[in-house]
């Protein structure tokens, strides 16, 4: 009875890492989609200083998605994990956490500018 215990909840595991991993990949579409069309707004209002506010704009989905697909890997290892498992867990985890810290970083500096700049 154990074993098939174990068994359904390493199934359920997979199945919401699954779907964890695939929200993520749904808003760096989403991302990808509302940054085009800020530079679309922009560029058809004549505007050349749009880049900005499109990496913004692009910056905070890829860091919800990053946060996402960190889960993903933690769910992943969460079940009887290896030694292993858990060191590529670890490197993954400082990878993407710096990833964020620097998006988040842009994300503060791109805003500080356009606060500057007058919008």
């Amino acid at each position: 009875m154990f074993e098939h215990t174990e068994h359904l909840i390493r199934l359920g595991v997979e199945w919401l890492r699954l779907f964890v991993e695939g929200l993520g990949a749904v808003i760096i579409l989403a991302g990808l989609v509302a940054t085009l069309a800020v530079l679309a707004r922009r560029l058809s209002a004549g505007g050349r200083e749009g880049f900005g506010e499109a990496r913004v704009t692009f910056a905070r989905y890829l860091t919800l998605a990053l946060e996402l697909q960190l889960a993903a890997d933690i769910l992943s290892t969460s079940v009887s994990p290896s030694w292993d498992q858990i060191g590529k867990l670890a490197a993954i985890a400082v990878i993407r956490t710096a990833l964020n810290f620097f998006l988040a970083r842009e994300m503060r500096d791109e805003e500080r500018a356009a606060t500057a700049g007058g919008g």
